[in-house]
Parts: C-alpha cells; structure tokens; sequence
C-alpha cells in the first residue's frame, strides 16, 4: 500500500462550460400576445400588467441553465397597484407645471427644462428600481435573486454620466454604460453570491467606435439606420454578457455582429407593408365618406360638414388602433422574444458549480418602481 501526505490528492478538473437552452414554443408566444393586445384595446391599456406578467413567465420559465429552469413570481395586481401609486406621484408634477406655464407665460420658452430633468431623473430612478423588482420575483434552483443600493444615487450618476455624453456628443457613452452596470450589477445578489461587471468602457468603445463615427449617415441615410441600430445592439449584448459576474459564476457570449439584421428588418418590413395597408383602408374610407355625402371631396371634408364625417372619423380611429395593435404584436414576437431566443443560444455559463451551495437571503421589493417605468414609458419586460 502507498500512502500520500494529506492535502496532495489531485483537485478535480473545472466543469465544462454550461449551456443556456430556450425551449419556449413560438407559436405559442404569438398567440399569447396577440390575444393579450386585443384585451389591451378594450380594457383600454389595463390589461398590459397581465400581459407583461405572462410573457416574463413564458420567458423566464423557458429558460434553463444547467437542466434547470427559471421562474418568475411577479403578479399583475403588484404591477397595477405600483402604476396606480406611482400614478398619484406623477399627475400632481404634471398638474403643477400646467398650472405653472399658465401663470408665467413668459417663462414657457425655459420651463421645459426642469420638468425635462425631473423626469430624467425619475425614469433612472424608475429602471433601477424596476430591475430591482424584476429581480426579487426571479427565482432559480429555489433561490432568489436580490438587489439593493439606492436608486437615487443611481439616478444621479445617470444624470452626471448622460451630461457628460451629451457634452462629448455621444464619445463617452461606452463609459456611462460600463459605470452604471457595475454599479446595478455590484448591488446585484444570489442567494449569498454578490454580483459585479468586469467589462470596461474602453472594450465597448473598441467594438463600436466605427458606428459612432458613420451615426450621422445612418441618419440620413434611412435604410442604414436599422443595419447600424442592429449592429450596435449586438455589440453590445455580447459586451454585455461578457462582463456579468455572479460570485464565481461568470458568463460568455458568441453573439455574431450581424446576429440582429433579420430582425430589424423584418420589424421595419412588416411596418412598412402594415403602413400601406392603412394608407388603403384610409383612403376607402374617405372615398365612402364622400360616395355617402353626395359632395366634391373639399366641401365633403370641410368643417361645415363635420357631421356627415363622423363614420370616417369612427373609420379611422378604428384602423389606428388596428395598426397600433399589430405594431405591438410585431415587436414583441420579433424584439422580445425571438431577440432573447437569438441572445441565449450563444451564451454559456462558467464554473456553475460555485451556484450548488448557495444559500438564499434579501428581500421582496415593491413594484413602485416599475409603476415609475411604466407612467414614464421606460419600462422593460
């Protein structure tokens, strides 16, 4: 027999990397969220909280690491009730700048601006704190993921980064980027395992600094607007990702550059042909308007015959709503889902063994924060 001293046995080699595996049914998608954007027509927007509800489900429970898949918790009445309050905070702010651009007429040209910084300030505060809900109602293996710090201070460095960014005219972008992740993702927990960013903002402006210098062509240029959104997009993901730490779990991506191409130009495809298809409805419905008033088409729509206009008007507030309605469907099965579809199936997962052991901690927050995002438009899914 052969003994060897304590301590010299051999470590065992590290785990392979670890796939993400997306099982979620297309179809199935799409058949959720046409039928929730109907009930958002005639709940008129309410229905939207149960509908971002379902699809994080649907997203989050189709999405596995290491076999096991994720899950979502959020409810619609918590996201309805943090809109309500947040509501109530708003609508006074609104109320106070009417009141106060009819009182100081003369400062209307000037008043803009504090209600501009106001809700900058608000919306940074509000996609902090939304994440942080996000976040508190996703569980994985059993555990939870938390997060804490505040989300003023988060807004305020928001506020001085987007300053700096304007006076460099958009060169200093990559560093806000890479300054704001760090710190949501340095407040970001598993369980016990403390999240951070490694990427920097020298490796982003690296990958990007071309689309920088050609922004204003795409501008111009419409049809390369879309290739050059797609292109800076998936540059940044795969940056992204790269960069994301959870305790000794880290991440990695071979998102390609022009991953997002099809689907952007689908998006703009399908809203240039839904835009066609409402110019034609618009115009049967003019033409029936003016067919039913027996009058030339300039005294058919004049003001004096607004009356006999009404079932044009009905026409098109009804084809307006159709269109919105499809705008809505088109971007989240191409944007949302597809994207995260596309996103995932490049990523792979190191040293998930360091996850086996962890214990769970933190607390619940409140959906206040997404009721922000949701009253300021900046809400994601």
């Amino acid at each position: 027999m052969q003994w060897a001293p304590i301590g010299s046995e051999p470590l065992p080699p590290p785990l392979p990397p670890t796939r993400v595996d997306f099982t979620g049914n297309r179809t199935e998608f799409r058949k959720m969220v046409t039928k929730g954007a109907m009930l958002e027509l005639v709940t008129f927007g309410f229905y939207r909280f149960w509908l971002v509800t379902d699809i994080r489900r649907h997203l989050w429970s189709s999405t596995a690491i290491d076999g096991d898949a994720a899950e979502y918790t959020g409810r619609a009445k918590e996201l309805l009730i943090g809109f309500l309050v947040a509501l109530a905070i708003l609508v006074p702010i609104y109320l106070a700048y009417f009141l106060v651009g009819i009182e100081f007429e003369r400062w209307q040209g000037f008043a803009s601006t504090p209600l501009f910084i106001s809700f900058y300030a608000f919306g940074q505060f509000a996609i902090f704190r939304a994440r942080r809900y996000r976040l508190t109602r996703t569980v994985w293996r059993g555990v939870r993921f938390w997060m804490d710090g505040s989300g003023w201070a988060y807004s305020f460095r928001a506020m001085a980064w987007g300053l700096l960014v304007f006076l460099t005219l958009g060169l200093a972008l990559p560093w806000r980027e890479a300054s704001l992740e760090r710190y949501k993702m340095r407040h970001t927990h598993y369980g016990d395992l403390q999240g951070d960013f490694e990427a920097d903002g020298w490796t982003f402006f690296k990958r990007g600094w071309w689309l920088w210098l050609l922004s204003p062509i795409a501008i111009v240029i419409f049809p390369l607007a879309p290739f050059f959104y797609a292109e800076f997009k998936a540059r940044e993901w795969r940056w992204w990702l790269d960069g994301i730490r959870i305790g000794g779990v880290s991440l990695s991506s071979q998102l390609p550059h022009n991953a997002f191409y099809g689907l952007y130009w689908k998006v703009v495809g399908w809203w240039l042909l839904l835009s066609v298809v409402y110019s034609a409805y618009l115009a049967g419905a003019i033409a029936l308007a003016v067919k039913l008033s027996d009058l030339p088409v300039a005294q058919a729509l004049g003001p004096g015959n607004a009356g006999k206009s009404i079932p044009m008007l009905v026409m098109m507030v009804i084809g307006y709503f159709a269109l919105a309605l499809a705008v809505n469907i088109i971007m989240r099965v191409y944007l949302q889902r597809d994207l995260w579809a596309k996103v995932l199936e490049t990523v792979e997962v190191h040293n998930i063994g360091v996850a086996a052991d962890v214990r769970g901690s933190g607390e619940l927050a409140n959906a206040l924060g997404e009721g922000f995002a949701d009253g300021l438009d900046v809400a994601g899914f």
